[in-house]
């Protein structure tokens, strides 16, 4: 079975993982702003994340001596993210409408990761060379970090943790949950890109160190601005 007919089947479950937590959410009586699902709202989200994924994917590809086409997961959750943000000041929206994605973006990462590990050399997501026993040969004979797996896992963790934090009813967690899951995974990326073979921008840092760091500090700011977590069977705003 190829690489890419793997990565594939982990893209198809991580959708499908990420349809199972908003599905689960909505049967815990939570209830979160309507904009999430209008169809200007889905529009923007999905015009930006496709931007974001190829427009990233691919500059960081260039910077790193390669030629062709790309995508990037965070490339398009820094898309969609712009884009639902001039979305909702050009319709007067108010309301911070991310709190339902949480769950599915932290289990789509970790399963959609997967999928990348399992793509080999061809997906350009694995590490730098190491002499670690938990080193992986992807097929050149060069023992290089998993980072696939360092941020499945991660997220995986992050995932559990929600879940355990929306079944003892944790206002803060559900409310603020976007963002914190954004911090989270700002900060874990920013880290595994010390151990990824890509060309630098700035000093010692990647186009995707500073993705990173820009996606760690607007979800920051968020945090720090956000309302007062009030009842979970009330509106909640993320």
């Amino acid at each position: 079975m190829s690489g890419a007919f793997l990565h594939t089947i982990f893209d198809v479950l991580a959708w499908l993982a990420a349809a199972a937590a908003v599905w689960w959410l909505a049967r815990q009586g939570l209830q979160f702003p309507a904009q999430s699902f209008e169809l200007p709202y889905i529009a923007a989200l999905v015009f930006g994340a496709g931007l974001g994924a190829y427009l990233f994917g691919s500059a960081n590809l260039w910077l790193s001596g390669q030629s062709g086409i790309a995508r990037s997961v965070e490339g398009a959750l820094a898309g969609g993210i712009v884009a639902i943000e001039l979305y909702k000041w050009s319709a007067g929206i108010a309301v911070r409408t991310g709190a339902r994605f949480a769950l599915p973006l932290a289990l789509g990462i970790a399963i959609g990761r997967l999928g990348c590990y399992f793509a080999g050399l061809d997906d350009f997501t694995y590490g730098t060379p190491t002499t670690q026993p938990f080193g992986h040969d992807f097929g050149d004979g060069i023992l290089r970090h998993p980072v696939q797996l360092y941020e499945s896992a991660a997220m995986a963790v992050f995932a559990i943790v929600y879940v355990v934090a929306a079944l003892n009813r944790n206002a803060f967690v559900i409310t603020n949950g976007f963002y914190l899951v954004l911090v989270y995974y700002g900060a874990q990326r920013f880290l595994w890109e010390f151990l990824k073979p890509y060309g630098t921008l700035i000093g010692p840092f990647t186009l995707f160190h500073l993705l990173s760091l820009s996606i760690l500090l607007y979800a920051a700011f968020m945090l720090a601005t956000a309302p007062e977590a009030r009842s979970l069977h009330e509106r909640a705003a993320a």
